[in-house]
């Protein structure tokens, strides 16, 4: 074999090997174009109405976008392992912490007995370190979820991984393959500094911000400035952590050179999207490739075909899509414009499509602040970047600010309520 061809073959397996090692199994099965349905973690036991399967959760060191860092990882991947049962099924699930600090598991959107549910302090005392803990529930739904840590920085830290419950009957969206988009962020900073920091600064990660230089250019007028400095606020804040310390994931992936997944041309395919961040809204569009949205949190809606949704902390959504003979990115751009995960839909391995530009940052308007004042010089702000040009039939950006939440160590989430005189957590979604 010529050297220079050795050489490379070799470089190529030894990055196949890196990426086997922190990505799923789940997530590299979209390489191949093999079975339709997307193939869980082996279970420890399976048998008609049993499931059971064994988690174990520890810190690793991966690699994210050429940099390493120490992971909480579910199995030693993130995401972690998919969790797949069919609605009927009884869940029986193993979490061996090989933590030297308590972990758990929370279900999210499952109705299951409370002292299942998985949030330390609240409804069970957590899992010590280095110690066992069995969950065992009835499946009682169908659709996509998710689980996670709910134990200090555990999540932001990776511990987060998809979770498919197949229909006991006809799936009423058919569809010829499938794939699992797990979204979230990372960032190498201990997320306690990145906590301190906030605290410290609310816009400390705010590198958009508007400054005097903006007044002195022009870009900004100065009374538009100093009145949102009077009030110590921003009308660039849309997010508190932004791509300044994060780097946005797609499977476990940094943009460059991102995820992939194969289709064969025509085939139906269906993306059950998990936005697994800690903090980050994202607005999802595959440019060129309209989406039918099937299912949002689990549940079956009136499908409603977009080019754009807007997925928030903890949500899924569900689409279908029939892609021709030709390479699409999947781009899933931070709300605020800092940055951006994405991956590839190909028909043949190694192709790639344009990756988007970034769109201009969004700002909010005192109006949007509930200020109300029309007549302090904020009509020329644009919000139109704040939110997609179209939403699922007005599923994208849902306000769960009615309903009630606890925050658990820095981990809560929005949609989060517990049925407490019911004695079971039922989750929206």
């Amino acid at each position: 074999m010529d050297r220079r061809l050795f050489l490379r073959n070799a470089s190529a397996f030894g990055a196949l090997a890196g990426l086997s090692a922190m990505t799923p199994a789940w997530a590299r099965s979209a390489l191949t174009l093999g079975p339709a349905r997307v193939e869980g973690l082996a279970p420890t036991v399976r048998r008609p109405g049993l499931v059971e399967y064994d988690l174990t959760i520890d810190r690793t060191r991966l690699a994210f976008g050429g940099r390493t860092g120490t992971a909480v990882t579910m199995n030693g991947s993130v995401p972690g392992p998919l969790l797949r049962f069919t609605e009927g099924d009884e869940a029986v699930i193993r979490v061996h912490n090989k933590l030297d600090e308590m972990t758990s598991v929370h279900w999210h959107g499952l109705i299951l007995p409370n002292d299942q549910d998985g949030v330390p302090h609240v409804n069970f005392p957590g899992i010590a370190a280095r110690s066992t803990f069995e969950y065992r529930y009835p499946i009682r739904q169908f659709g996509t979820y998710w689980c996670h840590s709910h134990s200090a920085f555990q999540e932001q830290l990776g511990h987060y991984a998809p979770f498919i419950i197949d229909p006991a009957g006809p799936e009423p969206y058919p569809f010829d393959r499938e794939m699992v988009v797990v979204l979230s962020d990372w960032t190498f900073e201990d997320p306690h500094d990145v906590l301190d920091n906030l605290k410290n600064r609310a816009n400390y990660y705010n590198y958009q911000r508007n400054t005097l230089g903006d007044v002195l250019s022009g870009d900004v007028s100065a009374s538009s400035y100093l009145a949102w400095e009077r009030m110590r606020m921003d009308p660039t804040d849309i997010s508190d952590i932004t791509g300044a310390t994060y780097t946005f994931l797609m499977n476990g992936q940094a943009p460059d050179p991102g995820w992939s997944g194969l289709f064969r041309p025509g085939e139906r395919v269906r993306l059950r999207f998990v936005n697994a961040s800690a903090l980050t809204f994202y607005d999802v569009r595959i440019p060129g490739l309209p989406m039918t949205v099937v299912q949002v949190n689990g549940q079956h809606v009136q499908p409603v075909e977009t080019d754009e949704f807007r997925i928030g902390i903890a949500e899924t959504y569900d689409v279908v899509v029939e892609p021709g003979d030709r390479a699409y990115t999947v781009f899933a751009e931070a709300m605020d414009r800092s940055g951006y995960a994405r991956g590839t839909l190909a028909p043949r391995a190694g192709m790639t499509a344009p990756v988007p530009e970034r769109r201009e940052r969004p700002s909010l308007t005192m109006m949007d602040m509930g200020m109300g004042h029309g007549s302090m010089g904020h009509e020329g702000m644009d919000m139109s970047g704040a939110a997609p040009g179209a939403a699922a039939g007005g599923m994208a950006g849902m306000d769960h600010s009615q309903m009630q939440g606890a925050d658990h160590g820095g981990t809560d989430h929005p949609g989060m309520a517990m049925a407490a005189a019911s004695g079971e957590m039922a989750m929206p979604g």
